[in-house]
């Protein structure tokens, strides 16, 4: 008897674990968005196959495009992720592109201190967002609007003074060999090293999220806010942490771009934003919190 139950049981358990296994996969946050590149990467196989699509100068092309978009969206998903939004990136693009060419182009600054400055300014963006929602209650949606008209405005006018015109020229004359240039100018196998920041910073970050005590905190910030801070959760400063890194992700994003052109503008990143969040939701990202991977993120760009 006990044979015979024991042959009974196990395929139950065996399709019982399988069942689970289906369940969630089809609820992971990824799966409409890797669902959807699989069918346009096989239409445009099919269709443009034959004119550069499956060609490597049309692969490093389309995910060059891709890079500068999902840098910001990296760090925009985690924030959807904790029930949020920054309108303000773009313009923080166009601001860090000008902290790092200004000091560049009329100081003569080495690379490392002018991306510094960039940071800093950046660092400053995220952290009056994140206090303007965590300490005044301002919708997140209302203060980085706000924040993006004040960037634009100040960064216009600034620039403006300081050097008439509100483009900032001959950036990589200004550092011919500095070692720091190839990280934002040069190529890895022949691919622009933008690739590689993006495809760097999304899976350290889906890592992060994924397998980490903060990870947890950020999807508990977004999931359900009162029960987070009623668990110990430091729910602001997870929020004013990722306000932080989407605005200092602008930086490599200014760099990458201003070298890219050798040119920095005030309306570098003029739309960036939306670009961000529209990729963050292809991706499985939820407006309403609580859901989103940085790897469905990868596959929104497709």
């Amino acid at each position: 008897m006990a044979n015979k139950q024991r042959t009974v049981i196990r395929p139950l358990a065996a399709g019982f674990t399988l069942l689970e296994m289906l369940r969630t996969a089809l609820l992971r946050p990824e799966l409409t968005a890797l669902v959807s590149t699989i069918l346009v990467f096989a239409f445009f196989a099919v269709n443009a196959g034959d004119q550069g699509f499956l060609s490597f100068a049309g692969t490093k092309n389309y995910l060059a495009v891709a890079a500068e978009i999902g840098i910001i969206a990296t760090p925009v998903t985690l924030l959807l992720v904790a029930r949020e939004f920054d309108l303000s990136v773009g313009m923080a693009i166009g601001a860090a592109g000008i902290a790092i060419a200004y000091p560049l182009a009329y100081f003569h600054w080495p690379l490392w201190a002018a991306l510094l400055s960039g940071f800093v300014v950046t660092s400053l963006v995220g952290l009056v967002n994140g206090l303007l929602v965590v300490r005044l209650g301002i919708p997140s949606f209302l203060a980085t609007l706000g924040m993006m008209f004040f960037l634009r405005g100040l960064t216009l006018a600034g620039t403006l003074a300081l050097t008439g015109t509100t483009q900032i020229y001959q950036l990589k004359a200004a550092v011919p060999r500095d070692v720091l240039l190839p990280l934002f100018a040069g190529t890895i196998f022949g691919l622009p090293a933008s690739i590689f920041w993006w495809l760097g910073l999304a899976f350290v970050s889906a890592y992060f999220l994924a397998n980490t005590r903060y990870g947890n905190w950020i999807y508990a910030s977004g999931g359900d806010r009162d029960a987070a801070i009623k668990m110990g959760i430091p729910v602001s400063l997870v929020k004013v942490c990722l306000f932080v890194y989407v605005s200092v992700s602008a930086v490599i994003v200014a760099a990458i771009s201003m070298f890219y052109v050798d040119m920095a503008d005030v309306a570098q990143g003029l739309g960036k934003e939306f670009e961000g969040i529209t990729a963050a939701v292809i991706g499985g990202g939820a407006t309403i919190g609580g859901l989103g991977s940085p790897i469905g993120t990868v596959l929104g760009l497709e």
